[in-house]
């Protein structure tokens, strides 16, 4: 179920302050490592009429009292990996895409969704559950890119990028924004909800700013 684009957000969502080289605006946003992360500042959104709480994130802790649901966590796991395709993508963009206003759109994606990597990480860690499940078919996600369509988009430049970029990332955030739904509508963490709310009106933003190009 795709979220209205008109979607209010619903309180203050959870990023992390992600610190980029201000000499070097295209660069591509590196996927976080699963592994060696260092700790990075996390802003915690507080329950409703609470303020955030600013900590690092590996002293994050699941709050006491709040449930979670196979919903919740499945989503976080898929977005993990739905998220790194696009800061792949947001990368490539940055390097290969000729329209100057899509480079800067595509590093603003990649700026945002790493540091949701970085959250969504954290909030896995502190309830003590895999980064990964067996189980999960990540070919089958909404939006998710074939390695074809991955391999077509590295290979090529200039105004055909650009082009193959709009259509996949378009798609790519469609799906992103169809999973969002689902845990909004489905999940039990009321924070990781509104994150999820938060990113889908977000993305959607970035949908109607790619269509706008008019490439």
């Amino acid at each position: 179920m795709l979220l209205a684009a008109g979607v209010a957000v619903a309180g203050a969502v959870g990023l992390i302050v992600a610190t980029r080289s201000s000499s070097d605006s295209s660069a591509a946003v590196p996927l976080p490592s699963a592994v060696s992360e260092a700790p990075h500042r996390v802003v915690v959104p507080g329950r409703p009429g609470e303020s955030a709480e600013v900590t690092l994130s590996d002293r994050v802790k699941a709050p006491d009292g709040v449930t979670y649901n196979g919903i919740d966590t499945t989503f976080v796991q898929m977005m993990i990996v739905h998220h790194g395709q696009a800061i792949e993508m947001a990368g490539l963009a940055g390097r290969r895409a000729s329209n100057v206003e899509l480079r800067a759109l595509a590093d603003r994606i990649g700026a945002a969704q790493a540091p949701e990597v970085t959250y969504l990480r954290t909030w896995l860690r502190a309830r003590k559950l895999p980064e990964t499940d067996p189980s999960h078919d990540h070919s089958t996600m909404p939006g998710m890119q074939t390695p074809a369509d991955m391999a077509a988009l590295r290979a090529a430049t200039g105004a055909e990028f650009d082009r193959k970029f709009v259509a996949m990332m378009t798609d790519h955030h469609r799906g992103a924004q169809q999973m969002a739904g689902d845990v909004i509508t489905g999940g039990q963490d009321e924070l990781l909800r509104e994150m999820a709310n938060e990113m889908a009106v977000e993305q959607g933003s970035e949908v109607r700013r790619m269509a706008q190009l008019g490439i």
